[in-house]
């Protein structure tokens, strides 16, 4: 059964949620759509955060990433949703999304989103 993008982000729970400590994520195929020209939008999607009581599960992340690939959308509005989507799943103790999104028109865009307070020490 092939593969399938899809929004659902699992998660599973924190193995030690007494103790604050990063997890960080690199995605560097992501892919959306400009919804001015409707042409590729190439970036690296970076993901760092502290998890509270769940942590979210490498295949549906990368599937649910992978989800964007044909929708149009500006680079500010895809990072930001992007960790609405995971605060919205796991409630982190932080999180930081960054968008580094290809050169496009000579401009080269990075977008960075957070949520939360970073734990003092991680």
């Amino acid at each position: 059964m092939p593969t399938k993008p899809a929004r659902d982000l699992q998660t599973f729970p924190n193995p030690k949620p007494d103790r604050p400590y990063e997890i960080a994520m690199e995605c560097p195929e992501f892919t959306c759509v400009c919804p001015v020209t409707g042409q590729p939008d190439f970036a690296t999607i970076r993901l760092r955060y502290v998890p509270a009581e769940r942590c979210v599960e490498l295949k549906s992340l990368k599937l649910y990433l992978w989800s964007f690939r044909d929708e149009g959308t500006f680079h500010e509005a895809v990072t930001n949703r992007i960790c609405d989507d995971i605060v919205q799943a796991i409630a982190p103790r932080w999180i930081e999304v960054v968008g580094d999104f290809a050169v496009r028109g000579g401009i080269h865009t990075v977008v960075t989103a957070r949520h939360g307070e970073r734990p003092a020490g991680v």
